[in-house]
């Protein structure tokens, strides 16, 4: 079924590219001359040396960035100012993922941003190259091989499979069907003390109106399935702590994505008396970070209960309030933790009565922007300044902990500086280990793309896959 013939889609999603993927069985002649359509006006865009394969490109290009695993050949590209990340792949493909991220973008789903998709590449021989998907660069986020490959601490794989939790609700509300869920296709940001994940490989998803019990269920599934497999490759290779259990992790997706679909769409009932529950709803789901667009109320047959069901409509609820009052545009997390420092220093300066967007513009003239400009300009481009003072406050906590009194912010931010900030520099053997290791998976075998039985499942025997099959 197209897109098109769905009028209950969205219509940002329906309106979000020009760009429509043919068939990938449909054969059609490639371009002769070279074709990039582009979400971006970059003009350096056209100074690339498209006539090179992507594993030649010369070095001073290149950005010096950990890539995770992939089926294809993938590198960061420096483009003007941008970092760009490139991926060979097919025609076909490639078009497909464009504009399905396009889509998901226009929805505002945590996604990487689509660039462009370059078509019609040619050696200067003549000789045919495989297409590029451009995508920004998520600036600060890393692949998950990168983040073990780091001193974290040991939960951090429980604190992964949390925020891919979360990513997969949210898809699957937005109708989003993924059909190969894992680690290696996610990028993560840190986010206050848990991760943000962000999908970065869309090639075998598909948009629809809404997901059946059936889809959500297999998407789920193969979650699991391909977690419990991609951390016993990591225990193998010494990365993962050693009291952890990869089919428990694994376990934990279940129930954490179960835990939090039921907690934003299920239909609570109330007695009539006890209307006040629904605010206690509506404040729980806002606690979660999402925000409650309607409530959908109607008495029970029998006229004894009235039965709700709130309409969710995104994620970012305390985003969007630290946005309004600091324009801070940061993570869920993150800008809780904002949040609760400005209440703070909203009651040690004794200012309740005040309104707030006015404490919010001195706590970030006194406070806030006094902390992030003690980042060391190495650093810059590694931590984030939202996440820099969340982590100070933690490690200003921990320090007033020892001494037994009150420490300085300026003497908190010094100390972790010196103690805590190198371990965001990733070790220069594991570095090139990684990215040797990332493109040692390179199949980009076009067969790949077209072999329907390469999990072993097959939608013809699915009832509930007959909406999204192809």
């Amino acid at each position: 079924m197209e897109l098109n013939d769905l009028p209950q889609m969205d219509s940002r999603a329906l309106k979000a590219t020009s760009v429509k993927a043919e068939d990938e069985h449909a054969n059609s002649a490639e371009p002769q001359a070279l074709k990039i359509t582009a979400a971006s006006s970059n003009p350096k865009m056209f100074t690339l040396p498209w006539h090179k394969p992507l594993a030649a490109w010369p070095e001073d290009l290149l950005a010096n960035l950990p890539r995770g695993i992939s089926r294809h050949v993938v590198r960061f590209v420096h483009v003007g100012d941008e970092v760009y990340a490139m991926k060979e792949i097919t025609r076909q493909v490639a078009e497909r993922e464009y504009e399905i991220l396009r889509r998901l973008q226009k929805l505002e789903l945590p996604t990487v941003t689509p660039i462009a998709v370059v078509i019609g590449r040619h050696t200067r021989e003549g000789e045919p190259l495989e297409a590029i998907l451009v995508t920004r660069h998520l600036k600060f986020s890393l692949p998950y091989r990168a983040l073990f490959a780091r001193n974290l601490r040991p939960d951090t794989a429980e604190r992964l499979i949390d925020a891919l939790a979360v990513l997969l609700v949210r898809l699957h509300l937005a109708g989003f069907y993924w059909g190969d869920v894992s680690l290696s296709n996610v990028l993560f940001l840190r986010d206050a003390d848990a991760f943000s994940a962000f999908l970065v490989d869309a090639e075998t998803g598909d948009l629809q109106v809404q997901l059946t019990d059936g889809q959500r269920e297999y998407d789920i599934d193969l979650a699991r399935t391909n977690i419990i497999g991609e951390l016993m490759d990591l225990a193998s290779g010494k990365l993962l702590p050693g009291d952890v259990d990869e089919i428990e992790v694994g376990n934990r997706l279940v129930d954490r994505y179960h835990s939090l679909w039921s907690a934003l769409t299920d239909t609570d009932k109330f007695n009539p008396d006890e209307m006040w529950k629904i605010e206690q709803r509506v404040n729980k789901l806002n606690e979660l970070g999402f925000d409650v667009d309607e409530l959908e109320m109607k008495t029970s047959e029998d006229g004894k209960r009235v039965l709700v069901r709130p309409r969710v409509v995104d994620a970012g609820y305390a985003n969007r309030k630290l946005l309004r009052l600091t324009g801070l545009d940061v993570h869920e997390n993150q800008a809780r933790r904002l949040l609760n420092d400005l209440d703070a220093y909203r009651t040690s300066t004794w200012r309740e009565g005040e309104d707030l967007e006015i404490v919010a513009t001195d706590w970030m003239r006194e406070v806030f922007e006094p902390t992030v400009r003690m980042i060391p300009r190495e650093y810059r481009s590694q931590i984030e300044p939202a996440q820099f003072f969340h982590e100070v406050l933690d490690h200003r906590w921990f320090l007033a902990e020892k001494a037994g009194h009150d420490v300085p912010m300026g003497e908190a931010v010094t100390s972790y500086i010196d103690n805590v900030l190198p371990s965001y520099n990733l070790d220069s053997k594991a570095f090139v280990g990684l990215n040797e290791e990332a493109d040692s998976g390179v199949i980009d075998d076009e067969s790949t793309y077209n072999d329907p039985d390469d999990d072993g499942y097959n939608p013809d025997d699915d009832p509930d896959a007959a909406v999204w099959s192809h």
